[in-house]
């Protein structure tokens, strides 16, 4: 469904030349729900521009939908969605006869548009609000809106920009689930997000980008099992000794001792933890807490650039 091959941008600003996308090596496949993270000026927003026609690439090559971005935009764009980070349906335009505009703009005649209109106001959940102005409608239901705009020529991809951002925890959840329920019928959903927490718990895969070029591109659960590994954390009595015995756990790295406390980061925590209380009881060190924390995807960014993804993002 998304196909590059050395997909890069140039800017240049004040005589100077920033590669804002770098080499872009990217697959997706049809069906799949991708999450798209970095940190701002990473070149997450130049990409999704290139990919849906809206900035030509500097080089390299990019196809959706079987169509190539430079030879056919056009194709291209019959066959996507895309929803921005800003709003888009007019503020003082009704919900229904936006929806319906639209429809007309992709070549639906007056029936068909109110057809897919209905449809799309019932499966959004705002069918109550089809009368009112899209500027009297609350976060939430807005970007609900906008999903609904970016859906009315039933494309067989969806880009999303930040489609949470700025909704609270349950406005957040609502439009999730239309998301998710997008996806179970069969369109193919690219989003990207600074929600992280997001990403881990709802896309298939996780594709991280730094400075314009892909730095990780895996499933949250591997990424997070390989790149960063397991928190273990045990306060106890001698944690020099303590600290002696974790180094020569298998796999075990960052050992650190802060006060009574020793930690340290392994691939498998639950079944690392055993056999290091036992080691320490063999030693006689008496364990007074222990902990296993699982990694974020933030442990992956870190690990990867050693920074945080949510300091830089911010």
């Amino acid at each position: 469904m998304i196909s590059t091959r050395g997909l890069t941008r140039h800017f240049k600003v004040k005589r100077r030349i920033v590669e804002a996308v770098r080499g872009l090596d990217l697959e997706v496949a049809e069906g799949e729900l991708v999450a798209f993270l970095g940190p701002n000026g990473a070149g997450k927003s130049t990409s999704l521009r290139m990919l849906t026609t809206l900035l030509a690439p500097t080089s390299g090559e990019a196809r959706i939908a079987g169509h190539d971005v430079r030879a056919d935009p056009a194709a291209v764009r019959r066959r996507i969605g895309y929803v921005g980070q800003g709003n888009g349906a007019g503020p003082y335009f009704r919900v229904r006869d936006e929806l319906v505009t639209q429809g007309r703009c992709y070549g639906f005649d007056a029936a068909e548009s109110r057809r897919r209109a209905d449809e799309l106001l019932d499966t959004m959940e705002l069918a109550d609000l089809a009368d009112r102005p899209a500027g009297t409608l609350s976060g939430g239901q807005r970007r609900r809106l906008d999903i609904a705009l970016g859906m009315v020529h039933r494309p067989e991809l969806l880009f999303l920009d930040e489609p949470s951002s700025g909704l609270d925890p349950q406005n957040r959840a609502n439009l999730w689930e239309h998301i998710l329920r997008l996806r179970a019928s069969g369109t193919t959903v690219f989003l990207t997000t600074h929600y992280l927490e997001e990403a881990d718990a709802r896309a298939e895969r996780v594709v991280v980008i730094d400075h314009g070029r892909i730095i990780a591109d895996d499933t949250a659960r591997r990424l997070k099992a390989d790149l960063a590994g397991d928190h273990l954390t045990v306060t106890t009595d001698d944690p020099v000794r303590t600290a002696r015995i974790a180094d020569r756990v298998p796999l075990a790295r960052e050992v650190v001792v802060d006060g009574n406390e020793v930690r340290l980061r392994v691939p498998d925590g639950s079944a690392v933890l055993p056999v290091l209380l036992r080691a320490l009881d063999a030693a006689t060190v008496d364990v007074w807490t222990a902990e296993v924390r699982r990694p974020t995807l933030d442990d992956v960014f870190l690990a990867l650039t050693g920074r945080s993804l949510r300091e830089v993002a911010a």
